[in-house]
């Protein structure tokens, strides 16, 4: 299995803020903008081959990890992958782990869906996602 890098999260206090920022600083193109409530907010930028997402997180639960609402920096980086049930098999058998075991035998369509995301850890615990891609970006 070989992935791309090809996604950077970061979690800001206002993403406005900072989309303007990587917009005028370095071009970046806004893709998409996605409010939902409780939840969280991310806004989604490209520079044509990387997707840059901006998260605002409302409270500690949706921020989903052990950093909480207030923490702001890189939430989680993302990997373009051929095959998210083979990727799943790679992260495990070197070491990481998955929040959502994935097997062969799983139909889900979401699994094909630009930007779903599959969660891991790597041995150290740090966050990143295993994806088919996300909006703006590019697989080679």
């Amino acid at each position: 299995m070989q992935g791309k890098l090809r996604h950077v999260a970061i979690s800001v206090p206002d993403m406005e803020k900072a989309a303007q920022f990587y917009e005028k600083t370095f071009g970046f193109k806004r893709m998409k903008k996605v409010e939902t409530g409780n939840f969280g907010h991310a806004i989604g930028l490209s520079d044509g081959v990387m997707n840059l997402t901006l998260l605002y997180f409302p409270t500690d639960e949706s921020a989903g990890d052990e950093h909480g609402k207030d923490f702001h920096g890189i939430h989680h980086i993302g990997f373009i992958v051929d095959d998210l049930v083979d990727a799943s098999k790679e992260v495990l058998k070197n070491g990481g782990r998955l929040q959502h075991a994935l097997d062969e035998s799983e139909k889900n369509t979401d699994l094909h869906r630009e930007g779903f995301e599959l969660k891991c850890r790597d041995p150290n615990g740090v966050v990143f996602d295993v994806s088919h891609g996300w909006v703006g970006t590019k697989r080679d």
